[in-house]
């Protein structure tokens, strides 16, 4: 297995009512300690409607994420890239790319809240096919061309980059897919990543994962791109604690108001979960292989489900939820990047079975190892003693 990366989907899920300031302050916080913890990635989403996942634009949030972090790769997770003027996403992007010293990465999609696409005018399908005009724009524009053209929305004339970007030839770009095919579609047009948001958020979505994957590679074979399944990231649900029990009382806290923004506000019924008491939100999420909430076996056993079930991937995203309070939360990021993460990174040989066999030869090798040691000492004892008896 190569090595295996992860990281978050920050939407992110706050409940409407509570002081939105501390709430983006968590956020950040989250990142930071991720960045400490080594994870690799943080997607961070644009919505701007139902008083939940608040961050308006993912790329201010980056600038002020990357002076507070060092290591990890910071993304749009999307950018809704039908709200905007295509000029001015690639301009940001490649700013950000410059400030962060090759850390951005461009996530593309529609928008997911249909909330949000209505106050532009636009409708879901509206969103879906500007987004195929308006990513060919992007792509042409980071590929250094000139780009003149009249869209639904904008009208481009002579529209160029004025800066390359820092990342050779261009940073990453991947293209977000949740239900309909348009995702995979782009992504193996353009030779981009894939994010699939929605693939374990489902039965059904986890059921689809290699075919989501099967279109990308057909896609990308008509139109000659090369694809790699190191650019395909799965976003998943986690929670976990030192023991199983922990972990339910832990998640108490928030999941109840989780699963209702799904089932009552957030208006993309492909995402739905199901359950209507705590304890069968809990067993749902476990049972349906949507998700893991106990203990770090369990989260393992997950990846290793998504990994059998999708034929490989390059990284896993851990869908940010605030099931639990800051401290649990900041303390199952911590435990699986401790006991999870080695088990699918180190290439061939993983380094968690690297140390462990270590630890074997050590126990298998101790008694004879052991009495060496003793008899070392006593020789040097006795040694010591011969010496002083001379001496006198």
């Amino acid at each position: 297995m190569d090595r295996l990366r992860f990281g978050t989907f920050l939407a992110p899920f706050h409940p409407a009512g509570e002081n939105p300031t501390l709430a983006l302050q968590r956020d950040l916080e989250l990142v930071e300690h991720l960045d400490a913890c080594g994870y690799d990635e943080a997607w961070i989403g644009e919505h701007h409607s139902a008083g939940t996942e608040l961050i308006a634009s993912p790329e201010i949030f980056m600038a002020a994420a990357a002076e507070r972090t060092r290591r990890i790769k910071l993304g749009t997770g999307v950018t809704s890239i039908a709200y905007h003027n295509p000029l001015w996403v690639a301009e940001r992007m490649v700013l950000l790319d410059h400030l962060t010293r090759g850390r951005t990465m461009l996530g593309c999609g529609p928008g997911s809240l249909p909330s949000d696409s209505m106050m532009l005018g636009l409708t879901p399908t509206d969103t879906r096919e500007l987004m195929e005009v308006d990513l060919d724009i992007i792509m042409r524009l980071l590929r250094g061309e000139a780009v003149t053209e009249q869209t639904r929305t904008h009208n481009l004339v002579d529209a160029r980059l004025h800066l390359r970007p820092y990342t050779e030839p261009c940073f990453d770009i991947a293209v977000a897919a949740v239900a309909s095919p348009t995702g995979p579609r782009l992504a193996g047009r353009y030779g981009a990543g894939l994010l699939s948001i929605g693939a374990t958020m489902t039965q059904d979505g986890f059921d689809a994962l290699a075919h989501h994957w099967g279109v990308v590679e057909e896609r990308a074979a008509h139109y000659g791109q090369p694809v790699s399944r190191r650019d395909w990231r799965l976003v998943g649900l986690m929670h976990v604690a030192e023991t199983r029990e922990q972990a339910y009382r832990d998640v108490e806290y928030g999941i109840e108001t989780w699963f209702d923004y799904f089932q009552k506000t957030a208006a993309f019924p492909q995402m739905a979960v199901e359950g209507n008491r705590l304890r069968e939100m809990i067993d749902f999420i476990n049972e349906a292989g949507v998700g893991a909430i106990g203990t770090v076996d369990d989260a393992r056993a997950q990846v290793q489900r998504l990994w059998d079930q999708s034929g490989g991937f390059g990284c896993m995203l851990l869908l940010a939820h605030e099931w639990a309070n800051p401290a649990a939360t900041k303390r199952s990021y911590e435990l699986i990047a401790q006991h999870v993460m080695p088990h699918f990174q180190g290439g061939s040989v993983s380094h968690a079975d690297q140390t462990l066999a270590a630890k074997q030869r050590a126990r298998s090798t101790r008694e004879d190892y052991a009495a060496a040691q003793l008899q070392a000492v006593a020789t040097m004892t006795e040694r010591y003693e011969q010496e002083k008896a001379e001496r006198s």
